[in-house]
């Protein structure tokens, strides 16, 4: 048996406390020093850089999020205690909580901060596979002579590192495939850090739900649910040829899973898709200019993650969402890539615009896709639009401006509708 003490990083023999430093956050494991596949998720990641930024909030219950229609985007562990969970409506949030300090994103701290965390984890490895900004997959495998320790002691200086330098916590998971990796890495949070061994995969699945599958949400767990799989042990029971029958391609990979296999490679070049936002109305709105308003406020998020994350996108998309749920999607494909607020704002109200009076409406997003470096972005002019070039250079200007003092130093007027 193997064991590390996670706070001086001593490799030790296991014990309750450190002989060390006297930590009692030891980790123990048959497998825990030739194990290489990590999942890393920071803890409540923007609620956590809200109050690292800001320590009256320390012991209060955070919830990043807004309007009484809108959702939670993340909550902090205060929060979660009292029941308040992701995409929770804030209703909902406000009779579970109602002491609950909620604060608006600000996708560009968190953007920084997460570029902080990349930084560190590429120089353990460059096979860093980012799922969003908060969470990523790391190989750590054949790194051992290069760091003088085996890839779990070197992931347990990560999320050290990231305390102490960053001021934000995170949980890792060890394992030997990226599905348990991820797996594990929810196990233990926050500050957790959880492993799965070879030996073990089977024995650790064969209760286990099958909600515990990425990728297996609400509408997926009732179709399963329907054909009598709840756990893994369930789905060991089937054919593959049944599966693959029953439920097409995922059935396969289910087939798969249930015994724990996972032949994905940790991709540093998996492409991002698409970078959207969108914001749920107070009240149901077929107002131009209420629209118009958020409409700018949302191609502004959107430019300011695409900028922060070296993006830009050839399609810009419209979302738009009716009481009765029924949704409208639009896209329009430019001539150049873009990552500039203004253009992406342009085309989607052009894209409004077409879609006409159908409201009223209690959701409204916008986005980009077709994603590409910001380096083949927003190269040539509009003959058609002699102005652009202009705005452009303003939009340029009021992002220094915004950098240095803030983002609510210089708005635009149809912001503040």
């Amino acid at each position: 048996m193997h064991a590390l003490c996670r706070d001086c990083l001593s490799q030790i023999a296991p014990a309750r406390r450190c002989p060390h430093c006297g930590s009692p956050r030891i980790k123990a494991h048959e497998e825990l020093f030739s194990l290489s596949i990590a999942h890393m998720d920071c803890d409540a990641f923007y609620a956590s850089v809200e109050k690292r930024d800001n320590p009256e909030l320390a012991d209060k219950p955070v919830v990043i999020g807004g309007g009484k229609r809108g959702v939670v985007s993340t909550a902090c562990y205060v929060a979660r205690i009292r029941g308040v969970r992701s995409a929770m409506p804030m209703f909902q949030v406000m009779k579970l909580c109602p002491d609950a300090v909620v604060i608006k994103p600000r996708m560009q701290a968190y953007a920084e901060v997460s570029r902080q965390v990349r930084a560190m984890m590429d120089e353990l490895t460059p096979d860093v596979e980012p799922l969003s900004l908060d969470e990523a997959f790391m190989d750590l495998g054949g790194t051992q002579r290069l760091h003088g320790a085996p890839p779990a002691v070197m992931l347990a200086r990560l999320v050290k590192r990231m305390k102490d330098e960053i001021g934000i916590t995170g949980s890792i998971g060890l394992s030997h495939n990226k599905f348990l990796a991820k797996v594990a890495s929810d196990l233990d949070k926050p500050r957790g850090y959880s492993v799965i061994g070879k030996a073990e995969t089977s024995t650790f699945l064969q209760d286990k739900p099958v909600r515990l599958i990425w990728g297996i949400g609400p509408a997926a767990q009732a179709s399963l649910e329907k054909a009598g799989i709840r756990t893994f042990a369930d789905l060991l029971r089937w054919d593959r040829r049944d599966l693959s029958t029953r439920f097409g391609s995922t059935g396969e990979r289910l087939w798969h899973l249930a015994r724990g296999e996972d032949r994905r490679r940790v991709s540093a070049n998996a492409p991002m898709k698409s970078i959207s936002n969108e914001t749920t109305f107070f009240e149901d709105t077929a107002s131009t200019e209420v629209l118009d308003g958020h409409l700018w406020r949302l191609a502004e998020k959107v430019s300011d993650r695409a900028k922060a994350k070296q993006q830009a996108g050839r399609v810009v998309t419209l979302k738009l969402k009716r009481a009765d749920h029924t949704a409208l999607t639009r896209r329009l494909s430019l001539r150049d890539a873009t990552q500039m607020a203004d253009v992406i704002y342009r085309t989607a109200r052009d894209l409004l615009d077409q879609v006409g009076n159908q409201g009223p409406y209690r959701l409204l997003g916008c986005g980009i896709s077709d994603l590409v470096p910001e380096t083949q972005a927003d190269i040539t002019g509009d003959l058609l639009d002699p102005l652009a070039t202009q705005r452009a250079k303003a939009e340029r200007a009021t992002d220094s401006i915004r950098e240095r003092f803030g983002a609510d130093a210089i708005r635009k007027g149809r912001a503040l509708r």
